[in-house]
C-alpha cells in the first residue's frame, strides 16, 4: 500500500494507505464486500446530511443534483459518455429491461450458476430459448441464431472471471448482443463499458455506495431496449413530465432511469469520488495481492480454493461451515453452498490475512 494517488477532490499527492485510512476504521476483520462494501466515511457524512435535509423540510434539490453526479462518475469508471447512462436501483430491473426487448422465441446464451439477477428475468418471460453451459465454456457456445449473451463479469459464487474480450468477438463474428453485470467487478476491475452492448451493476459491494443504487449502459442508439418502465424521471424535462403520458422522452439513456433512491444516490457519488481518487488500477493491485497472499496461506495449510486466477474473490470448499465461528472471532466471511467466501478489498491489509489464516489453522 505504499503507492501514491492523487485525483480532483485529493488535493496534495497522498498516499493510498493515508487516503484509505481517512476513510475507513472497522470494527471487525471484515472480508466480506463480494456481499455488500463498507461505507466510507465521506458518504456517511453525506447520508446524514441528506437525512436532515428531509427532516428539516429543506429543499431536496441537492439530492436531485447528487444522482446527476453520481451518473457522471460511474460513466468515467465505465469509459462511457454520461449519456449512454441510465440509473436505477437493481440490476433484475435493467435485466428485465434487456428481456424485454427480445423478440418472442430468441435465444440467450448464460453461464452455468451465474447470479440469478443476472439470468432469471429471461426465464420468467416464459417465450425465450435459454440456454446455459459452463462458464468456460460460453465463448465458445455463441452461434448463429444467439440474439443475446448475458453473463457476470466476475462469478459472485467463486470470483471465476469471464473471458470477455473473447465473448465479444465470438458475439461479433454471430451477430449477437452481449449484455455484462459488473456487480462483482466494478471498483477492482477496469470495466470498459464500450466494448459490450449492456452493462450493468449494482454500487453497494466494491463501488462502495449504499444499498438501493444501479446504472444501466445502453449504446449511444439504445440498440433494441423499449423504455418500458419509463415514468416522470425519464421524460426530457422531468418536471414537466408528472401527469399524463410523457410526450417527450429523454434524449439519453435517462429515457431508461427508474425513480432514484435520493438517500442512496447522495451517498454513492461520494463513494464514487474516492474510487476515482485512489484509481480502479491501484485498488486491483492491492485488492489482488491481498487475495494472492490468502491463496498462498490457505496452501500451507492443505486447502485448495476454487480456480479464479486474477480475483479479489476467493471461496474455499469445504470450509462453508466455519463461517460462524469465523463471525464469532470478528472475521466476516460469505458461506456460499458449502464453500467459504472470502473477497479483499482496498480497506483490507495483510494483517487481516493473517488473522483470519490463523484462525482457519485452529
Amino acid at each position: 500500500m505504499d503507492g501514491e494517488v492523487s485525483g480532483a477532490h485529493s488535493g496534495p499527492m497522498e498516499t493510498f494507505e493515508s487516503l484509505v485510512r481517512a476513510e475507513f476504521a472497522p470494527k471487525n476483520t471484515f472480508l466480506n464486500t463480494a456481499s455488500s462494501g463498507l461505507l466510507p466515511a465521506r458518504t456517511v457524512a453525506a447520508l446524514r446530511e441528506a437525512v436532515s435535509l428531509r427532516a428539516e423540510g429543506r429543499p431536496l434539490d441537492p439530492l436531485h443534483a447528487d444522482v446527476e453526479a453520481a451518473r457522471a462518475s460511474f460513466a468515467r469508471l465505465a469509459g462511457v459518455p454520461v449519456g449512454r447512462v441510465a440509473a436505477g436501483s437493481s440490476v433484475t430491473a435493467h435485466t428485465g429491461l434487456v428481456a424485454a426487448s427480445l423478440p418472442a422465441g430468441a435465444e440467450v446464451l448464460t453461464a452455468e450458476d451465474d447470479f440469478s439477477s443476472v439470468v432469471n428475468p429471461f426465464h420468467t418471460r416464459g417465450d425465450l430459448k435459454v440456454r446455459i453451459v459452463p462458464l468456460e465454456r460460453l465463448a465458445e457456445s455463441v452461434r448463429p441464431g444467439t440474439a443475446l449473451v448475458a453473463v457476470s463479469a466476475a462469478q459472485s459464487a467463486d470470483g471465476r472471471i469471464a473471458d470477455l474480450p473473447a465473448l465479444r468477438e465470438a458475439a461479433r463474428d454471430h451477430g449477437a448482443r452481449t449484455y455484462v453485470d459488473f456487480s462483482q467487478a466494478a471498483g477492482w476491475l477496469p470495466m470498459d463499458a464500450d466494448a459490450y452492448d449492456y452493462t450493468a451493476s449494482i454500487c453497494y459491494k466494491w463501488l462502495l455506495g449504499p444499498h438501493g443504487a444501479s446504472f444501466l449502459v445502453v449504446p449511444e442508439d439504445f440498440g433494441s431496449l423499449t423504455p418500458v418502465l419509463a415514468g416522470w424521471v425519464a421524460g426530457e424535462r422531468p418536471w414537466d413530465s408528472c401527469y399524463g403520458p410523457v410526450t417527450e422522452l429523454a434524449h439519453s439513456a435517462r429515457r431508461f432511469d427508474l425513480p432514484p433512491a435520493l438517500f442512496s444516490y447522495a451517498g454513492l457519488r461520494h463513494s464514487l469520488a474516492l474510487v476515482e481518487e485512489l484509481g480502479v488500477d491501484a485498488i486491483r493491485a492491492h485488492d489482488l495481492a491481498l487475495a494472492d497472499r490468502f491463496r498462498a496461506g490457505l496452501a500451507t495449510l492443505g486447502h485448495a480454493p476454487l480456480p479464479a486466477p486474477g480475483s479479489a474473490i476467493v471461496s474455499v470448499p469445504g470450509l462453508g461451515h466455519r463461517q460462524g465461528e469465523l463471525s464469532a472471532a470478528g472475521i466476516e466471511v460469505s458461506n456460499r453452498a458449502g464453500n467459504l467466501r472470502a473477497s479483499f478489498h482496498l480497506y483490507n491489509t495483510s494483517a487481516d490475512v493473517d488473522r483470519i489464516l490463523d484462525v482457519l489453522s485452529s
